[in-house]
């Protein structure tokens, strides 16, 4: 069974690139149509009823979220593609839709659409656009939202909801507010860029706080934060003046 893909890129030159790409190292796929502007991508969608969208972000007639906005279904799944690794890319990694940077590896793009096909012949519902999408409309204030794969299935939590994230080897668990625990098959480094900026705290080489979440800090015996579910946090001696100066700051 083959799974029919839609290429939308505005660039002749990068749209037939990633068209001999697709059809030479990705046998799982029927390159059904090729679109090279919001528009023609709507009716390329409603023509063919695409499974996977490679997605251009930036093109001159709009973006690929303006697509997403747009589309009248999300019955597929979607790999961005983009030569701007800063556009928009916090808010893709926290809904775990897959992007590929120009210009577009072979093995990357196979191990991406590798990941596809898999959540493509999975039996549980993909809900990654809808996260994105509230992600990219969220109002001032509002909370991005992490999408977190187990074995499972995919859960969707607002980064209020995280008390503290700890390192298990090449697997992270996530500690939240309502009492669950959520190990997923990533390390804590994946995370640590993107919750940082949202008020997170790599804290130990082993842990990851949300400040928000701190309940006391303790100077003796080494220095620990105790945290909102009774967790006590060693401080990495590396990270002691910068955490308290951080909870000196949040206490002004």
């Amino acid at each position: 069974m083959k799974f029919k893909a839609l290429i939308v890129e505005d660039e002749k030159l990068s749209r037939d690139f990633l068209s001999n790409m697709v059809r030479e190292y990705c046998p799982q796929l029927e390159l059904v149509a090729v679109a090279s502007d919001v528009e023609e991508a709507l009716q390329r969608i409603s023509a063919h009823s695409p499974q996977l969208i490679f997605l251009d972000i930036e093109m001159q007639t709009g973006t690929g979220f303006d697509v997403l906005q747009r589309a009248s279904h999300h019955n597929f799944h979607v790999i961005f593609t983009t030569a701007f690794d800063h556009y928009a890319i916090q808010a893709i990694k926290f809904s775990a839709v897959d992007y590929l940077l120009k210009p577009i590896n072979v093995d990357e793009l196979e191990t991406a659409v590798g990941k596809a096909v898999k959540q493509m012949e999975g039996p549980v519902p993909d809900n990654r656009l809808e996260v994105l999408l509230k992600n990219l409309n969220r109002q001032t204030g509002e909370d991005f939202c992490i999408s977190l794969s187990t074995s499972e299935g995919v859960d969707f939590i607002p980064l209020s909801g995280i008390i503290r994230l700890e390192a298990k080897g090449p697997y992270t668990i996530f500690y939240l507010k309502d009492g669950r625990q959520i190990m997923v098959s990533k390390n804590l480094k994946e995370y640590e860029t993107s919750l940082q900026e949202h008020g997170f705290f790599r804290i130990h080489n082993s842990n990851m706080i949300n400040l928000k979440d701190v309940k006391r800090w303790v100077r003796t015996d080494g220095g620990y934060a105790v945290m909102s579910d009774g967790a006590m946090v060693a401080i990495s001696p590396k990270k002691k003046d910068e955490f308290m100066a951080l909870m000196t700051k949040r206490t002004v």
